[in-house]
């Protein structure tokens, strides 16, 4: 267990880029597709300094069956008589309004909230969001693993009732407290990122989302959702094959290149299915994993222990971060030789 003195982190010493205020939130589900619902949803507001302000729990009908039962223990029985999502958009945004999200993979859970207020016709009033997965690793915490139990484990804290919202909640609370502090008194940056909300949602009877109109994004097939200026989401599908060839490595300082095998890991500001979108209409081609041929690993975790980055090192891939890979978006250089049907244009610029 690691102890940690209130006096690591005064106000002499204490970061004031740090975020002055957090939500930190646990939402269990129906499932962990991008259609499932939450079932519940638990929120403790923490202070700057991480210590705990106040907590909220709700029950949370998801008009449809209840999914893994076994797992969060809300049948539908139970949640027959729960409030809909649109009930307590109210309650919830005000818990989570100038705060930033903290949760244990913070990608799921802000993606689950981004859609159910993009169902009710709601923007969820989050802009940055901090993974305690992600803070764990800058931490360089001796964790066996990084389940939320190895984390509370660490610091001592007692989990009660794994995969009930509000407990696991209140264990995250009380592990990111020292994980604040720590990295307060070290000096250690905090793995914020941005939150993109989803701005449009309508169910289309065909079943699965419909998709807002966004000339400037390029291409838009069927079944997605409007994440504003930065094009769209939609369920996940088979992309047609890249017709470009592969042009070998990326080479820093020089432009990507239409037929590149780009592959990406880690959490993300934009969500990953848009920046692969984009890759894609640019003509890029998206790897699923990485091999010697690729041309590219994109992530901001290039230190994590993913197998991609774990290869990426090994084969000597190039590496970007999101921010770099979106700024070379703007102008990928086209391909040797007549384009395949379908690919973007010369230049590859997708907005």
């Amino acid at each position: 267990m690691t102890m940690l003195d209130d006096s690591a982190a005064t106000a002499e010493t204490w970061p004031t880029a740090y975020p002055e205020g957090y939500a930190v939130v646990d939402v269990e589900t129906t499932g962990l597709a991008r259609d499932d619902r939450i079932v519940s949803a638990a929120v403790y507001r923490l202070d700057a300094r991480g210590e705990v302000e106040d907590q909220w729990y709700t029950l949370v009908n998801p008009e449809r069956d209840p999914g893994p039962v076994w797992i969060h223990g809300l049948t539908r029985e139970v949640l027959a008589g729960a409030p809909l999502f649109a009930e307590i958009a109210d309650a919830f945004a005000e818990r989570l309004a100038d705060r930033v999200l903290v949760a244990h993979n913070a990608l799921f859970d802000w993606s689950m909230i981004a859609r159910e207020y993009a169902r009710a016709g709601r923007t969820a009033p989050v802009s940055r969001r901090l993974c305690t997965i992600a803070l764990a690793k800058e931490l360089s915490l001796p964790l066996p693993n990084h389940k939320l139990e190895s984390l509370a484990a660490h610091f001592g804290v007692v989990q009660q009732r794994a995969h009930h919202a509000l407990d696991d909640a209140r264990v995250l609370a009380e592990a990111f407290r020292p994980s604040l502090r720590a990295a307060a008194r070290d000096g250690v940056r905090l793995p914020l990122l941005e939150c993109r909300p989803l701005t449009e949602w309508s169910d289309s009877p065909a079943g699965g989302p419909r998709i807002g109109h966004q000339p400037s994004y390029g291409h838009r097939p069927p079944g997605a959702v409007s994440y504003g200026s930065y094009g769209s989401w939609r369920p996940s599908r088979k992309r047609p094959a890249c017709p470009h060839p592969n042009p070998g490595r990326y080479v820093a300082g020089q432009p990507l290149k239409q037929g590149m095998r780009v592959a990406f890991s880690g959490d993300t500001s934009v969500d990953r299915e848009l920046l692969e979108d984009r890759a894609f209409d640019a003509g890029l081609h998206i790897a699923s994993s990485v091999s010697r041929l690729t041309s590219l690993l994109v992530t901001n975790d290039p230190d994590s222990v993913t197998s991609k980055a774990a290869k990426a090192r090994a084969f000597g891939t190039p590496v970007l971060d999101e921010a770099a890979f979106t700024q070379l978006l703007r102008d990928v250089a086209p391909a040797d030789g007549p384009a395949g049907p379908g690919t973007a244009p010369s230049g590859g610029a997708v907005g």
